[in-house]
């Protein structure tokens, strides 16, 4: 039998895996020694906190960081010929969203290797359940420029988009650039457009607050190398 790609949620930060995923994971990593992940270090710590008594040497560990080639890379779930199951890992939350496991799910449907979704942390879809904006139509952006001109245009397209389609428009920042971020916001938006933004999810420092930016000029918040989402609605 050709063997299955299961899409493994990992943890956002330092919890207890449990914690915040079904048993059905752990079930399936103590199953699985053929891994595809974007960190090896991250992944074998993972593996170990959710099943403390698997093999590490067991392991058979394929990189598929920024470094890794892609004729390389689309070898790695020839193993699934031999019927052994492979469990692809992201670095935190769950697998091919905003995650470049995307491309070893595509190569699976590709080869007909039937996909295994397995239920976990996202930040992106917790942030929004958690916003109050609307949940029946939003836009996930990824990163906004870095460029601080092209950065408060691509803002103020965003804005203009929400409110031309009443769709929450979602997107994320490197964690040390959030404070520059949250003051463009602030900046560029109108003072009644709605600003969520949830930082450290699942952690025990998680935030997550919606309000308006006229209201957010005088809250001080510290979400400074936090992972966040950001999300607006005009």
């Amino acid at each position: 039998m050709i063997g299955k790609l299961y899409l493994i949620p990992t943890t956002l930060g330092e919890t207890e895996p449990l914690e915040v995923m079904p048993l059905s994971v752990k079930k399936v990593v103590e199953q699985i020694d053929y891994y595809i992940v974007e960190n090896e270090k991250s992944a074998r710590k993972f593996i170990k906190k959710i099943c403390p008594k698997k093999s590490q040497p067991s392991l058979q560990i394929m990189s598929l960081d920024k470094y890794a080639e892609e004729l390389e890379t689309r070898k790695y779930l020839d193993v699934c010929n031999e019927g052994n199951n492979v469990g692809l890992l992201s670095e935190a939350g769950v697998p091919a969203i905003a995650d470049p496991g995307a491309t070893i799910v595509k190569l699976a449907h590709e080869k007909n290797i039937k996909v295994v979704p397995l239920v976990g942390p996202s930040s992106i879809i917790m942030a929004m359940m958690s916003a109050g904006m609307n949940g029946q139509n939003f836009a996930f952006n990824g990163y906004l420029p870095i460029d601080k001109s092209e950065r408060k245009k691509a803002i103020k397209d965003l804005e203009k988009l929400s409110k031309d389609k009443n769709q929450s428009q979602i997107f994320i920042e490197t964690p040390y650039r959030n404070d520059k971020m949250f003051a463009d916001l602030k900046a560029v938006l109108s003072t009644s457009t709605n600003l969520c933004i949830a930082a450290d999810i699942t952690l025990p420092t998680e935030f997550i607050k919606t309000q308006t930016i006229l209201d957010w000029k005088s809250t001080p918040v510290d979400i400074h190398k936090k992972p966040a989402i950001f999300i607006i609605h005009k």
